[in-house]
């Protein structure tokens, strides 16, 4: 692992129990890995695109083609911050998930500079159906997804931003919207792997390429986005939903959806499968598995 994980001994000895435990078992479990895309169709999946009602595909920016879920600008004169994200529909707390993206061409006029290459996947994320219309980000953790820009330029991907939210790292509390990891730099249009470990309200990795490249833990609503004094008016949201945020203020985010982003620069991603860690933990359940890390009983079979 690239980066020292942060967090005390106890917890980094279950952490690491549970990845040893990951290891040998999801070998054994192939099949229990789910495939949110299917590579045919957008089934299952919402869509929010700002100043746009839910499930309006502006553009026909989000696509399938060749297998891919693609993020495409084609039919766009200029972006004017049409910010979009496409939800999975149902939420996790405890899983894996992994896939490949690439970046394509040239980012689309009226993008921000600060887009060029840049993408994410957001996580414990709110719903597309909570979104107010004329939001920009969820409120949510985002492993921000960015491609080198050529040359000798050093550019992380795997990087965590924070819109609504805070967490900490090695006992203290990050403030800062955006924490770059310790990833390579990922030139061109090439496929780059990626997968997110999260564990509930307690940890959450980011893994480039089979490296570890980031860690954090705690979760939690808050920031300056969740405040009195935020902009509310500007980020396209009213005061009744500020207000609700505004009081959940320090709340631990155990759960939530998954979206992948739109942000003016044309993106593709393939093989978006996930590994739920929650489920029956009673051995003598016909669906327990033995890489489950958090019981939900409930879902137990007989």
């Amino acid at each position: 692992m690239k980066r020292q994980l942060y967090f005390t001994a106890s917890l980094l000895l279950l952490t690491f129990g549970i990845f040893a435990q990951m290891k040998i078992n999801t070998k054994a479990n192939q099949q229990d890995w789910i495939r949110l895309f299917n590579g045919k169709n957008l089934d299952g999946w919402d869509i929010k695109i700002a100043g746009e009602n839910l499930n309006t595909n502006y553009k026909n920016t989000f696509r399938v083609e060749d297998g891919m879920m693609r993020v495409m600008y084609d039919q766009y004169e200029s972006f004017n911050d049409k910010f979009g994200h496409i939800y999975y529909k149902k939420p996790y707390s405890y899983y894996v998930i992994r896939f490949e993206y690439r970046f394509q061409g040239d980012q689309l006029k009226g993008g921000a500079s600060w887009n060029v290459r840049n993408s994410g996947i957001m996580l414990h994320s709110q719903s597309a159906k909570s979104l107010t219309q004329n939001q920009s980000f969820p409120v949510s953790l985002e492993l921000q997804l960015l491609g080198g820009l050529g040359g000798n330029t050093t550019r992380h991907t795997g990087n965590l931003c924070t819109p609504g939210t805070e967490v900490y790292m090695q006992n203290k509390i990050v403030t800062d919207h955006c924490t770059d990891s310790d990833s390579k730099t990922y030139h061109g249009d090439q496929w780059v792997k990626v997968e997110a470990i999260v564990l509930g309200d307690s940890i959450i990795h980011h893994v480039i390429e089979g490296d570890t490249v980031l860690t954090y833990e705690k979760p939690h609503i808050g920031g300056g986005f969740v405040s009195a004094d935020y902009n509310w008016e500007k980020a396209g949201i009213g005061p009744k939903s500020a207000e609700a945020w505004i009081k959940k203020d320090g709340m631990l985010l155990k759960e939530g959806y998954i979206a992948m982003q739109a942000e003016s620069h044309a993106i593709d991603f393939k093989n978006i499968e996930l590994l739920d860690l929650k489920g029956c933990m009673d051995k003598k359940a016909k669906n327990y598995k033995s890489y489950f890390i958090k019981a939900d009983n409930a879902r137990c079979k007989y």
